[in-house]
């Protein structure tokens, strides 16, 4: 991988953690839907994006939450909450990420150019810097879209970047459930 693009992702990384207020334990993360070829974003895909626009009004002016377009495709940044039961990433989330992959389907069904798949991908910087990340799952816009299989594979992801840290450190295996 591109050494310039890792470090300008961990500049971008180190920028949300200085603005956003984490609690102790809590783990910054990029989750991001890239387009496999070509470009995924509000140029090209004006259908999908007032999808995804309509849906993040509905976060909080004061979200911790950051949205990221690129022209590879939107990247969500945020806090995941580590907590002695496991992980924990809020269901508004998963929602925004499903809603974001099925307004990708949507919009090519109505014209947005390219059609090729997306992948979710789970992002970030550990401590000491090392660059990691995790191909979750791969959506053509003709695929069925279930937000439960969404939902599973970001938990298991996000479940191994906790867990490889918990044993870099030293700390016990943590197991992954959500609050609502």
């Amino acid at each position: 991988m591109d050494p310039e693009w890792q470090q300008t992702f961990r500049e971008r990384m180190h920028r949300f953690e200085a603005r956003a207020g984490a609690r102790p334990g809590d783990v910054a993360i990029s989750i991001k839907v890239r387009v496999v070829s070509g470009c995924f974003h509000r140029e090209h895909s004006p259908h999908a994006y007032a999808v995804i626009d309509s849906q993040l009004a509905k976060f909080p002016l004061d979200s911790e939450l950051v949205f990221e377009e690129h022209e590879s495709g939107p990247e969500v940044l945020i806090y995941l909450a580590v907590v002695t039961a496991g992980i924990a990433l809020a269901k508004s989330v998963i929602d925004l990420i499903t809603a974001i992959i099925k307004a990708r389907s949507e919009g090519v069904k109505k014209g947005d150019k390219p059609a090729d798949p997306v992948e979710l991908i789970v992002r970030r910087v550990e401590k000491g810097e090392d660059f990691r990340e995790q191909i979750v799952l791969r959506v053509g816009y003709k695929d069925a879209i279930d937000a439960r299989l969404i939902e599973k594979h970001l938990d298991e992801a996000l479940r191994a970047l906790v867990e490889k840290d918990d044993a870099k450190e030293g700390r016990g295996k943590k197991r992954s459930r959500k609050p609502e």
